[in-house]
This record gives C-alpha cells, structure tokens and sequence, in this order.
C-alpha cells in the first residue's frame, strides 16, 4: 500500500477522537496528516512527509488554537438588561446623595445613590452610571 494512503489512515483515525471529545486539535493534526497524504502523493521522501506533517500540525496549533479560545472567551457583543445601564449617562433630576436621589436614565426615572456617600450631585448634573442596586442606581 502507498504511503499516501497510510497517511489518510492516520486522518481518519484521528478524525475518531475529534468527534468523540470535540477537542478541535485532533482536527488540526489530522489536517497535518492529510498535508503528508498530499506530498507522499507528489512522490515527496517519507522524511519531507513527516516534516510538512509537523509543521502543519504545529503551526495549526499554535495559530488556531489561540483565536479560537478567543472567540469562546469573549463576551456577547450586545448587554442587556441592567448589564446595558452600566457605564451610561443619566441626568441628576433630584439632588443625589449618598442615601436618596432621582435621575433619568434612558428615558426612565430611577432612584439614584451616590457611589461616594460624601459626594452630592444637584438637579442637571451629568452622571455616570456605575452599577444597578436593585432599582437603584449607583452614579459617580
């Protein structure tokens, strides 16, 4: 049998646990062998066939792998609810203290808080929304 052949083997066996644990480096070295398959197929030496095996393995690894943990790390591009408050800007409507205040928050009138009990934003300030309490808003 071809050596080329062998190679594909080597594919498909690898193929087997890609599906089985959904680990997608299985994929990546099983690309590298069908790389092999191809240059024992141009009637390339073994030695050359085991080096494009490697290098394409490796470098599939080490160039996919990273941007893929990327994209499953990040966060969704579009926050709701509460999550979509955080950072914005409100209008002081009452005066906020520490303890008591109203602004107006996307439309809406909430119940506001100063995040520095010792800081007091008077009716027309701009504020920034640090975090959501409940229906209170934290400002800064």
């Amino acid at each position: 049998m071809d050596t080329w052949v062998w190679w594909l083997v080597a594919a498909a066996a690898l193929g087997i646990p890609l599906v089985i644990t959904a680990l997608p480096e299985f994929g990546m070295i099983a690309a590298g062998a069908v790389a092999a398959a191809i240059t024992a197929a141009l009637g390339s030496p073994l030695m050359l066939q085991v080096v494009v095996f490697a290098v394409v393995s490796v470098a599939l690894v080490s160039v996919v792998r990273p941007i893929a943990n990327r994209h499953r790390t990040t966060g969704p591009a579009l926050r709701t609810g509460v999550e979509a408050l955080k950072g914005r800007q409100a209008v002081v409507l009452e005066r906020v203290d520490g303890d008591t205040g109203r602004i107006k928050l996307g439309g809406e009138i909430w119940s506001a808080r100063s995040y520095d009990a010792e800081q007091v934003f008077e009716a027309g300030q701009k504020v920034d929304v640090i975090e959501i309490d409940g229906a209170t808003a934290v400002v800064l």
